[in-house]
């Protein structure tokens, strides 16, 4: 059984968590572990507002503050509506969760160009984009932007270019902003998970494949998202201040197979 536990006694209390993408899946599993931990959540949704509304509720019942905000990612204009009603309900920011993905399933030779857009606007651009809206929130304190990313960005998936070309993006950007915002005190970083069962499968044409490749990991199961989120968890604990830059693997050892 998966207990989403973490060690340490409230270890961000005080602390105030943006996450993209935060109402299903890999960000609601980490909203879940951050306000266990102690933090106010803000959770940002698009489409899926029952979710959101849900997701807020079981996060105050763990005694911390939480607020969700309808916002396209890959709008400048809903950005800074974002970025706005943070400043306004929490006055600072400590972490950064670019998560919010965009499914367009297609082989690279059925892509329009609005599609191929889309993708980079949401999964690549939108980086970028809440960065420079977080930095100035983050200032004296130590701020962690983490983005996720997957292992499609160096291995070939059906249907996934646009998607992989989009978290190669981000995850090379992660080292630019990385050595900038460095002397800034603020750490910057990327997950990179495998085949983690999440509503998002349901988008693959090939879900089945999927898991069954995914069960061929060395530890023997599919990801799940609470293991993508103690990652990013980990990576804004004290212990892990040094770690500058990388993108951490967390796929129960698929990618090591031929």
């Amino acid at each position: 059984m998966d207990t989403e536990t973490l060690s340490g006694d409230r270890p961000f209390a005080g602390q105030v968590v943006l996450i993209t993408g935060g109402s299903r899946g890999i960000g609601r599993a980490t909203a879940r572990l951050f306000a266990k931990g102690g933090a106010d959540i803000v959770v940002n949704y698009l489409r899926h507002r029952t979710a959101a509304d849900e997701a807020v509720d079981e996060l105050r019942s763990y005694g911390v503050r939480a607020v969700p905000v309808r916002a396209d990612v890959s709008e400048p204009d809903d950005l800074d509506r974002l970025f706005a009603e943070t400043k306004e309900q929490f006055g600072a920011l400590d972490v950064l969760v670019s998560n919010a993905a965009l499914g367009m399933l297609r082989p690279a030779m059925e892509l329009k160009v609005k599609h191929w857009q889309k993708t980079l606007d949401v999964m690549g651009r939108a980086l970028l984009l809440c960065a420079q809206r977080a930095v100035p929130l983050m200032e004296g304190r130590w701020g962690r932007i983490i983005s996720i990313s997957s292992i499609g960005s160096f291995r070939v998936m059906p249907n996934y270019a646009a998607a992989g070309v989009a978290k190669s993006v981000l995850e090379t950007l992660t080292r630019y902003l990385a050595v900038e915002l460095a002397p800034k005190g603020i750490s910057v970083n990327c997950v990179s998970g495998g085949v983690v069962e999440t509503e998002a499968l349901n988008a693959f044409t090939n879900k089945e494949d999927m898991l069954a490749f995914g069960r061929r990991a060395p530890m023997g199961r599919v990801g799940r998202p609470s293991d993508i989120a103690k990652v990013v968890t980990l990576l804004c604990r004290p212990e892990a201040r040094w770690i500058c830059g990388q993108t951490i693997i967390a796929d129960g050892g698929y990618s090591l197979l031929v």
